[in-house]
């Protein structure tokens, strides 16, 4: 939505309530866009069991790999 800049001095508050319901509202002077308003806390919308079967984690997740343990015993002492 573009609205001019005495527009949205005089609608702040109705502005805000449309960036809350996901609205993008660029602010106008003399016609040219000057301003873009986007909601701050936007956050995604969870999609709860969107991984469901697509991530796998094994019985043996927890267990202990000599080889990449090693890899970070390396590291630490360089």
């Amino acid at each position: 939505m573009i609205v001019n800049m005495h527009v949205a001095k005089t609608n702040l508050s109705k502005l805000i309530a449309l960036l809350e319901e996901g609205q993008e509202i660029i602010i106008a002077k003399a016609g040219n866009p000057i301003a873009k308003l986007v909601s701050y806390n936007k956050k995604p919308k969870r999609v709860p069991n969107i991984l469901k079967d697509k991530i796998i984690i094994k019985d043996d997740f927890e267990a202990s790999n000599k080889e990449i343990e090693k890899l970070f015993e390396d590291s630490i002492n360089e």
